[in-house]
């Protein structure tokens, strides 16, 4: 975990070494991280005294803040970690470490899981409109072609039969279809928690602070992708609705086709998938641990009882 950290930030200037661990302050906060919130605020407003709106200068060295959160850890599973950022400036700059969900962070991949969210995705939005003419939509044919008996041939009764040449076409599509269809939760919710896990184990996932930027530049967004080495494709998720967003970072992200915002309730695998890097807030990571969680746990109970009821029904006979 530790190379994956040192890999990441080898530009940082930190000094990781136990002197420097043991003069950090350790918080313990819960599953809402209030304790963090509480430190991103107060540093986002020592930032924005010290810089303008314009300027892209460093900001004054803080000591990053390592934390530490209370949720049920599964035995013999490292806790994983990442990285506090923000936006405030191009360079990397650290706030600290914060623990997230093994549940949720480090779950087994499973491609066949991954391939059934996209599939499903690709086609409850796909319609197919064509369409082919049976006989009786076909012009023409309303006259018998040769009398029934007496000819030598086989009896037909219209040209327009399927066939003769020009005739309707038999169990031909008949669109609009849709090819909607239904999911089942579980699979949904596993395939988000494989996403996120193969995101953070592909260093792909980032977290910051706030998605408050000091410029709508555009190109202040594209030198924090090329700063932090995110790729050309950026997905930035935040809890809030679009209409509350930051206006500067929707003035700057609009400008940028290979970058794309969403809220949390569209966050989806295939979205995921499809951009290189994944940027979410602090509040959106505890918000998706505590939904994908709930989801893991009641169908764990189900199959608990499932599995009881059998063991029980096999005691009684």
């Amino acid at each position: 975990m530790f190379g994956r950290i040192v890999k990441m930030t080898s530009n940082i200037a930190f000094d990781l070494s136990t002197n420097v661990l043991r003069n950090q302050t350790r918080t313990t906060i819960s599953s809402n991280s209030a304790a963090v919130n509480s430190f991103l605020v107060l540093h986002r407003q020592i930032t924005t005294n010290t810089t303008t709106e314009t300027s892209s200068t460093s900001l004054p060295v803080i000591e990053p803040l390592i934390t530490s959160r209370h949720f049920p850890r599964p035995p013999l599973i490292e806790t994983p970690q990442t990285w506090i950022e923000t936006l405030n400036t191009v360079q990397d700059t650290k706030l600290g470490l914060v623990d997230l969900h093994p549940d949720v962070f480090a779950t087994e991949p499973r491609l066949d899981i991954l391939h059934q969210n996209v599939r499903w995705q690709q086609s409850y939005k796909r319609i197919s409109f064509a369409k082919a003419k049976s006989r009786a939509e076909k012009r023409g044919g309303g006259r018998k072609p040769w009398r029934q008996k007496g000819t030598g041939r086989a009896r037909h009764g219209s040209l327009r039969s399927p066939i003769f040449k020009g005739g309707g076409k038999a169990h031909g599509p008949r669109g609009p279809q849709s090819y909607w269809y239904v999911l089942p939760t579980e699979t949904r919710a596993k395939g988000m928690r494989i996403m996120l896990s193969i995101k953070h184990a592909q260093d792909d996932l980032h977290i910051v602070d706030f998605l408050d930027l000091p410029s709508s530049d555009p190109e202040y967004l594209v030198d924090i992708a090329k700063e932090r080495c995110w790729g050309s494709s950026v997905l930035f998720v935040d809890s809030k609705p679009l209409e509350e967003m930051p206006k500067n970072f929707i003035n700057a992200i609009n400008c940028v086709k290979s970058y794309n915002v969403m809220t949390l309730e569209g966050l989806n695998v295939y979205s995921m998938l499809k951009h290189k890097t994944l940027v979410l807030t602090l509040d959106v990571v505890d918000k998706l641990e505590e939904r994908l969680c709930y989801y893991e746990n009641c169908f764990k109970n189900k199959y608990q009882q499932q599995l009881k009821s059998i063991i029980l029904s096999q005691d009684l006979s």
